[in-house]
């Protein structure tokens, strides 16, 4: 059975607002600055609504100075290729995860993806807010890359699979599992006794359902607006590791938008942000609701078992040698010791 996450059902859960059907967003009158924004999740997706929403109100707060045109659903390309054209300056905007292609540019920026760091959200906005986000944004706008203030929920992620619910580290021994192509994924489930596979999104429905595969790994919205249910059957919420998008921009083309035009925007973008955290945190209660009465088999992970295997495999240890002592101990200051 599938479910029917529709664009006018998840438009509703974040207050009615109607996703357009024509993406990219085009306006009559072109605008001086007109900044492409590259996604690499479908359209009704809550990044690409509150993306959508923004667009709307930087378009009427600028005059129609400014236009943002959204490309969802890797339209531009995979993220490798889309992180590309960004430093090219071929894109204006990019948001893409710390702990995937942004970290074969700038290594820390991985950090906020340790498997079992964070218990909850609380401590993620504690640590990406504060002092730890100020630390990664530094890194980033060293790498020539303008990036904002406010991090874009990916949300906690759970595993899927077509086999069996995952209760302990055991059962995921030798599982073929889709994970993005990040060395800290890869780290991560072969840690775990996984054999994982680095892939694209774009990817990953053919390869479950041909069972190239037998499982992967995503937060509640990306298993409902890929309609990942209909490939797999039983969902364990470890909540291994949390993730989410930088909204990342060309420092060329943005330096070329008046500072007032650029207080505006960025005001706004990371407003909507904040909104779109609000929706997801909700979405991951009713999502499971509803994936659960569409046939998805869910079940809960006590995730101690799982870290005392991370640490028993070296995996703590391996990665504070990577990232540092510095970002480390900003890591550990909002999520808790780990190793």
């Amino acid at each position: 059975m599938s479910i029917n996450i529709t664009r006018r059902s998840f438009a509703a859960l974040v207050g009615g607002t109607a996703i357009t059907a024509a993406l990219p967003i085009r306006y009559a009158h072109a605008a001086e600055y007109t900044f492409k924004i590259g996604t690499n999740v479908p359209a009704s997706h809550p990044l690409n609504v509150h993306l959508s929403k923004a667009a709307e109100q930087v378009k009427t707060e600028t005059n129609g100075q400014f236009e943002l045109q959204l490309f969802p659903n890797n339209q531009l390309g995979a993220d490798s290729d889309m992180l590309s054209q960004l430093r090219s300056g071929a894109l204006e905007c990019f948001l893409n995860s710390g702990v995937n292609v942004l970290s074969t540019l700038v290594p820390a920026a991985a950090i906020s993806g340790v498997g079992f760091a964070f218990k909850d959200y609380p401590a993620v906005w504690n640590a990406l807010d504060g002092k730890l986000g100020a630390n990664l944004r530094g890194q980033v706008t060293k790498s020539g890359i303008v990036v904002l203030d406010k991090v874009w929920d990916n949300g906690f992620r759970m595993i899927t699979n077509s086999a069996k619910p995952i209760t302990q580290p055991d059962d995921l021994r030798g599982m073929k599992i889709r994970v993005p192509v990040s060395a800290l994924w890869l780290s991560l489930f072969k840690a775990l006794g996984a054999a994982p596979t680095g892939m694209n999104f774009a990817e990953v429905y053919t390869a479950l359902q041909t069972k190239v595969v037998d499982g992967q790994e995503n937060p509640p919205a990306i298993i409902a607006a890929a309609k990942l249910n209909e490939v797999q059957k039983y969902a364990s919420v470890t909540n291994h590791m949390w993730d989410g998008w930088w909204f990342l921009m060309n420092r060329r083309a943005w330096s070329q938008v008046p500072p007032n035009l650029q207080e505006t925007v960025a005001k706004i973008l990371n407003n909507a942000c904040l909104a779109q955290r609000e929706d997801v945190a909700q979405q991951n209660i009713s999502l499971r609701k509803d994936l659960a009465a569409a046939g998805m088999v869910f079940n809960d992970v006590d995730p101690a078992p799982f870290r005392a295997k991370l640490s028993e495999a070296g995996f703590y240890k391996e990665w504070r040698g990577k990232f540092g002592e510095e970002a480390w101990s900003l890591l550990e200051e909002s999520a808790g010791k780990l190793a």
